[in-house]
């Protein structure tokens, strides 16, 4: 995915406006969704933490986490504040608190899906010219911006969602000692994302869930050609 300031190199000042306004309803629409997603899912299993602490809501401003923010401005992704979660309230802690933390890059697919859905509307039923170039623009970087947070949080790094998932298949023991090096582990992890390590397996793997998200968008308004 290219950064803002490859599209103002470039001149492309029309579509860096576009990205910019995507991410921005990434950082104040998606991500409130992504950890409202945890927390009613949380929840449901039991742990009502994050509702005690006001945090089943929509409102950006309770989860807004500024380098969280300010990475999905230079990254592409990034991070909220996370929900509270205890896993000692739950009947099965290391499911529920699997299910507890998948919740959030599923909200993100379910959300690219939309954004897919609606440009690929826009691109077929609405006759091209600036105002919907760029509406299909705004939902498509929408989309592109949610599979990334998606994948990026599934990965099995603390402390992404997926290093939660991870501790539903690991013995305790593995878990608790992998998880000893959460901090080592997390400064590698924006090391990686700095040095661009990471930027070839999370674009091929956004790609690929990209193409799958849009099966079903592309099947329907093909009807309408």
């Amino acid at each position: 995915m290219l950064s803002i300031l490859s599209y103002l190199r470039s001149g492309n000042y029309i579509e860096a406006i576009i990205v910019i306004l995507s991410r921005c309803f990434v950082v104040f629409c998606c991500l409130p969704i992504h950890e409202l997603a945890h927390g009613l899912v949380a929840n449901k299993l039991g742990d009502n933490t994050a509702k005690n602490q006001g945090r089943l809501t929509l409102n950006p401003f309770a989860h807004l986490n500024p380098i969280g923010a300010i990475m999905i401005f230079v990254f592409g992704i990034g991070y909220a504040n996370p929900v509270p979660v205890n896993p000692n309230r739950f009947k099965n802690p290391k499911r529920d608190m699997a299910l507890t933390a998948f919740a959030g890059p599923v909200s993100n697919i379910l959300m690219a899906f939309i954004s897919v859905f609606v440009y690929t509307g826009v691109n077929t039923l609405l006759p091209y010219n600036t105002v919907t170039y760029a509406i299909g623009y705004f939902f498509y970087f929408a989309a592109m911006v949610n599979v990334t947070l998606a994948v990026f949080n599934l990965l099995p790094i603390p402390p992404l969602d997926g290093a939660k998932v991870l501790g539903a298949v690991l013995p305790e023991d593995k878990y608790f000692k992998y998880m000893q090096y959460e901090r080592y582990i997390m400064l590698g992890l924006f090391a990686l994302l700095f040095l661009g390590v990471l930027d070839a397996p999370i674009t091929f793997l956004s790609s690929l869930l990209m193409r799958i998200i849009s099966i079903i968008p592309t099947l329907f308004f093909a009807m309408f050609k």
